[in-house]
């Protein structure tokens, strides 16, 4: 079958015929039928994050943002069958550890991070094998598009998750996004259908015109401003500063802008991860945060029991993460699309939907 292979970092990745994957006693294999395009895999392909253990080696198939139908099921797998139309977290649990019973998969002691580890090849192919099967994989509902099931991916459900079930967003407060990248753009939109009120900032004008489509009230674009969260303050009542902020990016400057936004009492998401650059290490206002009684929170995924949520606010049209997908694309365009994400101009979310 097809697939796109790391070849070392940086190295441009390949197109390549791979052999199928098989199917353990307790996985599923799945017919890829969209995969999103994600930051993520540039910055594995960057050679970001050996500092937390995620360290890509030649040979790996990226790829964590899949949707698709099963086309074989191990024999110890009770929940699945062939022909189920299926999605799963990129973040996959063993469904065992104190993390996993207390409806935490994302943080299970022993995850297994999709298309980052040799142990989980990626879906930019045209099968890939999901382990732990019956703990991981969620069936879609019958009106799923697979191509909006790719958008809500790893970005769009983790946005999700922070909001929702990190720091709460409710009807009527300030929440200030900086960043306006994929996973910026979702959390505009979800915050803009809970109810928010959204600041949306970035240095790109197309950007900013896209959060304001996706539900941002107000923007502020770096560069036209001395100070970015004072500019973000001056948008909200009185000038208070917003109830949440939302870094997206995960440079030092981002974070730094968006906690320096926060109210009194605020409660700041960060959900971007960071680069070599600061080598997940960012210097914070810790003395403010204190007196002011700030709260910081960080959303790495989304658990599978919580898709739920996300496929009944689709079917009632309150959320819909297709419209955060900028393109779609064919698997020989992937290589080039990952490789580019480091200009910093895509608009939205890509998914290949072509393999």
């Amino acid at each position: 079958m097809r697939a796109v292979v790391f070849q070392g970092v940086e190295e441009p990745l390949t197109v390549e015929e791979v052999d199928r994957p098989d199917c353990g006693a307790d996985e599923v294999v799945v017919e890829t039928e969209a995969c999103g395009v994600c930051r993520s895999d540039w910055h594995a392909w960057k050679g970001d994050w050996g500092w937390i253990g995620m360290m890509p080696t030649s040979g790996l198939v990226f790829g964590h943002e899949p949707a698709g139908t099963v086309v074989e099921v191990g024999e110890d797998v009770e929940r699945l069958r062939e022909g189920d139309r299926v999605t799963n977290p990129f973040n996959l649990s063993d469904g065992t550890c104190r993390h996993c019973r207390a409806g935490r998969a994302n943080i299970c002691e022993r995850s297994v991070p999709m298309g980052f580890l040799q142990m989980q090849q990626g879906a930019f192919a045209e099968e890939y094998p999901v382990r732990a099967a019956d703990q991981n994989v969620v069936k879609l509902p019958d009106s799923a598009d697979p191509v909006d099931v790719a958008g809500l991916g790893c970005r769009f459900a983790t946005a999700f998750h922070g909001l929702v079930h990190r720091v709460d967003v409710g009807a009527g407060e300030w929440v200030a996004v900086h960043g306006c990248g994929g996973v910026g753009l979702s959390a505009v939109h979800i915050a803009d259908a809970l109810g928010a009120n959204v600041v949306a900032v970035d240095l790109d004008a197309d950007k900013l015109a896209r959060a304001e489509e996706l539900g941002a009230d107000e923007t502020v674009r770096v560069g036209d401003v001395k100070d970015v969260p004072q500019a973000v303050k001056k948008a909200t009542p009185n000038s208070r500063g917003t109830e949440v902020s939302v870094d997206a990016l995960g440079i030092a400057e981002t974070c730094r802008n968006a906690v320096d936004s926060l109210c009194k009492g605020g409660r700041h998401l960060q959900i971007g991860m960071t680069t070599s650059e600061e080598g997940g290490e960012v210097s914070l206002p810790v003395d403010t945060m204190v007196t002011d009684e700030r709260e910081f929170y960080g959303s790495y995924g989304m658990p599978p029991n919580e898709y739920e949520e996300i496929f009944s606010m689709m079917e009632r049209g309150t959320i819909q993460p297709g419209k955060v997908v900028s393109e779609t694309i064919s698997l020989d365009e992937v290589p080039r699309t990952i490789e580019n994400l480091g200009e910093y101009d895509t608009v939205g979310i890509p998914v290949c939907d072509e393999f």
